[in-house]
């Protein structure tokens, strides 16, 4: 096998700093290709890893998977990996390629570990053979059924059927079985005080199982139905279920589709739920629920504290601690005598109807009254039902921001407990998704572009549905030996709301050249500086403004605003257009790249809650735009304006790479074939002057934000070994429209759906602001790194050079001028790419005068500070910004990071 000198294998981490260091040493970004650093020569056999929050994981969700980039040209596709801790213990590894160069050697690898070896500080991922598991995860794939075995707990996973799992076995004791999905309809909202309201219950049905890795220390088996009852099927959900060698925990990624009427198929109730065998007396059977930070709520079905007769301290301490008691035989007869009249509470129920509060509440079975137990804010998404001879912890990330969610524990005074886990509270009244107006007459072209002027709001009669978006949320589950202490239980719930994730630092990311063009955090000069401390400041504004605004719930978490009201003091939530983001001017790929340079956990973190969001909620996955994103709005769907522009692959390859996050992975493969969404809806139907009827041979398909979506999309599949048509469309894509005269510059062509070529139209120049700030810049330095085309260079530096350029600089290349153009702040980035692919000075100098300037963005004389608003003028203290719009922010972060990695060597002192 071949194998990495240790050159090749990079040495470039050494920028990491002290062991357990939570930020990444700075290093000095350059015009030129960037050299490999190292630290004494510390890590010069491998790659230092580290955890991204810092320091170790207190626990571990089940297993860890992260991905690793490698420069082109450097690492054989057939390289085998090996990970040893910084103290030189080997770890088990698992590892698989995710992306490869054009020349087949590999672009990004991803590995896993697993429970085995208890999680350290650092690693170092070298060339060699891993070591392996001492119990590797095996896979029985069978006619009827799937059977995985992680060496402690083994998973039944039925083929066909209500049974998502049939059941989890620790050794021979069954911990949970019966796993089913559960959906609760109500055909009316339930808001008519007068009205009926109508409750039926569906469960998934599994359809297929496929399993995707079979170890030996990963595996992944992917589960796809629908929910069902009687002769009804819909919901469509994909749910996969992860294991990993040692581990006794299993993570799973529920993904489901609304393909529902939205005026009356209401869901009242959606979740996850097992039977768990109850095995130890009533007094022996334990209930816990995690809290605020790590609070936890800890409990017996049957309480024996707090009694008018003392059973004695031993007894206790026992129950409290989650330990069997000692026998009943022993206890204060005065007690034992009577423990038949002490109440057994089998029903326990945490709901997290708000952001801010949950109540948890308890009852001794179905037709009884519930009491209180506690209340408080936040709670930690974690709960557990056993006894000292085994038991079931369960939870749900993101609990208290994707309200409303519940847990909920039935029967625990019987055979069997039920928990589930609701991803929606039935508590909580049913989801409405319907439209938020009724249209207010808009019903021509005419005004609906009259409404687009006064609410900025694209309205269209029909388009506001939302029918085919989606939600994927994360779960964990625990078959557990015995109830855990209430320490432990802390650190699951830490687990599932932040699971440890490893990472390679900024320095490796970025000798690999990979994500285009950016650089770490560079603060040698004051004018670089400067910048730096801006970008901090708006990162930390609007990651801030997620809290104080409260933009969390099942459907909004994860996006951000559009635009301010300075007047009311709040974000425009309420005014058409200006209301949720969606993507609009690239947030997603401002905080990716915000992540890439700085390191920071708390940039990961929102980036990857955005991606979440952005790649499920604003885009369609079924019906007739499916693969389209919609434009920013009141509501995530209510836009007329559905987009490629929007459902981009380009704002997911970030998150799939450094995780191997195979959902995302799905949802980037969904869009190869999005082209074909141009023969279903015409993107400038309400300003199209004649007649269109879509030619699949002769489609009107913009170069702007139309082809860098499909451009991301095929890129995208290319590199992952997919459909070689991905790689044909590219090619063939960027090959014709640079061939057309004027190239980018003409804003469009005639696009042939069979082969992606563009032939040109009418007319020559056709050049607008936004064509370039949807992931066009990124994918074309990508596309330009990978194939080196001369011509598709040329074509895209004459529009680099242009777009800022003087009219008459315009004129005499493309025949005319390209008038007065917005956003050009934004595109300095352009102008900084053309001076360093043609080493221009003075092209340089024009780039910071251009950005300095601030034109539709932040001039460098606006004073970055926020203002605390309160008291009367406000529903609660914030702090406001109020030049700050997201588009501005957005486009000035991306500006800033890639003009700093182009020609930051020229910026003025």
């Amino acid at each position: 096998m071949a194998m990495m000198s240790r050159r090749n294998l990079l040495l470039s981490a050494a920028a990491v700093g002290a062991a357990g260091q939570v930020g990444w040493t700075a290093v000095p970004a350059r015009a030129e290709a960037p050299q490999a650093v190292t630290a004494s020569g510390a890590l010069d056999d491998g790659v230092q890893l580290r955890w991204l929050e810092g320091g170790a994981p207190r626990q571990l969700a089940a297993g860890s998977t992260w991905g690793v980039p490698w420069p082109k040209g450097t690492v054989p596709k057939d390289q085998a990996f090996a990970l040893r801790t910084a103290a030189g213990q080997q770890v088990p590894v698992q590892t698989w390629a995710t992306a490869y160069w054009p020349d087949g050697s590999l672009k990004w690898t991803a590995h896993a570990i697993g429970a085995e070896v208890a999680p350290a500080e650092q690693y170092v991922l070298t060339a060699g053979q891993p070591a392996a598991p001492a119990a590797a995860v095996t896979v029985k794939d069978g006619d009827d059924q799937v059977e995985v075995s992680t060496g402690v707990i083994r998973c039944l996973i039925p083929k066909k059927g209500d049974r998502l799992v049939s059941a989890i076995l620790r050794g021979d004791r069954e911990i949970a079985r019966d796993g089913e999905l559960v959906c609760l309809r109500q055909t009316d909202p339930g808001d008519d005080e007068g009205g009926s309201v109508k409750q039926e219950r569906f469960t998934g049905r599994t359809e297929k199982v496929t399993v995707e890795q079979s170890g030996p220390v990963r595996a992944v088996v992917r589960i796809e139905g629908a929910h069902r009852r009687g002769n009804r099927s819909w919901l469509p959900f994909t749910v996969r279920l992860y294991f990993y060698a040692g581990s006794d925990g299993i993570r799973a990624m529920h993904s489901f589709v609304y393909d529902g009427n939205e005026q009356e198929d209401f869901i009242s109730g959606l979740g996850i739920r097992f039977r768990v065998p109850m095995r130890d007396e009533l007094y022996n059977r334990h209930v816990r629920f995690a809290g605020t930070g790590d609070g936890v709520l800890a409990e017996a079905v049957r309480g024996i504290t707090g009694l008018r007769r003392d059973p004695g301290a031993a007894v206790r301490q026992a129950q409290v601690a989650g330990k069997a008691t000692p026998p009943v035989t022993t206890w204060d007869t005065r007690v034992s005598s009577r423990l038949h009249l002490i109440p057994a509470f089998g029903d326990y129920s945490l709901r997290q109807l708000t952001a801010d509060g949950f109540q948890i509440r308890k009852r001794t079975k179905k037709g009884h009254g519930w009491i209180s137990v506690d209340a408080g804010g936040r709670a930690g998404g974690l709960g557990y039902v056993g006894g000292p001879t085994g038991g079931f912890a369960f939870g749900m990330r993101n609990f208290w921001q994707l309200h409303p969610t519940q847990l909920d524990i039935r029967d625990a005074a019987g055979e069997h407990a039920e928990v589930t886990v609701w991803l929606w509270s039935p508590d909580a009244g049913p989801m409405d998704l319907r439209f938020y107006h009724d249209g207010m007459g808009q019903d021509t072209y005419a005004e609906q572009l009259q409404g687009l002027e006064i609410t900025y709001e694209d309205y269209e009669p029909g388009f506001g549905t939302p029918y085919g978006i989606a939600r994927t949320t994360e779960l964990m589950f625990w078959a557990l030996e015995a109830t855990p202490a209430a320490e432990k239980v802390a650190e699951l719930a830490q687990a599932v709301q932040t699971p440890p994730l490893v990472v390679a630092p900024p320095a490796h990311m970025h000798a690999a050249k990979v994500f285009g063009d950016w650089s770490p955090v560079d603060r040698s000069t004051p004018a670089k500086a400067r910048i730096e401390d801006r970008l901090d400041f708006l990162f930390d504004f609007h990651s801030k403004q997620v809290e104080q605004r409260s933009w969390y719930g099942f459907w909004d978490y994860g996006d951000i605003m559009h635009s301010y009201d300075p007047d009311r003091h709040v974000w425009r939530y309420d005014v058409g257009g200006y209301a949720w983001a969606n993507s609009e001017l690239s947030p997603d790929l401002w905080l990716w790249y915000h992540y890439l340079r700085t390191g920071k956990a708390e940039a990961f973190r929102f980036a990857e809650a955005m991606t979440r969001h952005t790649g499920e909620v604003d885009v369609y996955h079924l019906g007739k735009w499916r693969d389209l994103g919609t434009r920013h709005g009141v509501q995530h769907w209510a836009d007329s304006a559905k987009q490629l522009r929007i459902s981009t692959a380009g704002y997911r390859r970030f998150l799939y790479f450094l995780t191997a996050d195979e959902r995302i992975g799905d949802l980037m493969h969904d869009l190869v074939d999005s082209d074909k969404t141009f023969l279903v809806l015409d993107p400038i139907r309400k300003i199209r002057t004649g007649p269109y009827e879509p030619d699949p041979h002769a489609l009107s398909v913009g170069t702007g934000t139309d082809w860098s979506g499909l451009a991301l999309a095929w890129l995208t599949e290319w590199e992952r070994g997919g459909d070689p048509i991905a790689k044909e469309k590219l090619m063939n894509s960027m090959r014709s429209i640079a061939a057309m005269p004027n190239g980018f510059a003409r804003g469009g062509g005639l696009y042939d759906l069979d082969d992606g070529t563009f032939k040109p139209t009418e007319p020559a120049v056709s050049v607008g602001s936004l064509g370039a700030v949807f992931g066009l810049v990124e994918v074309c330095s990508e596309v330009i790194h990978l194939t080196g085309d001369e011509a598709f260079t040329k074509a895209w530096l004459q529009y680099c050079r242009l777009y800022n350029g003087t009219a008459a600089q315009q004129q005499a290349e493309t025949g005319q001028s390209w008038g007065n153009l917005n956003l050009r702040q934004a595109h300095s980035r352009l102008t900084a790419y053309a001076a360093a692919k043609l080493g221009d000075a003075t092209l340089a100098a024009r780039a910071w005068k251009e950005f300095d300037t601030g034109h539709a963005g932040y001039p460098k004389t606006l004073e970055f500070k926020a203002v605390r608003v309160e008291g009367s003028k406000v529903l609660k203290p914030v702090d406001e910004t109020a030049f700050a719009s997201t588009n501005a922010s957005s486009q000035y972060g991306l500006a800033a990071i890639q003009c700093l990695a182009l020609v930051g060597d020229h910026l003025p002192a």
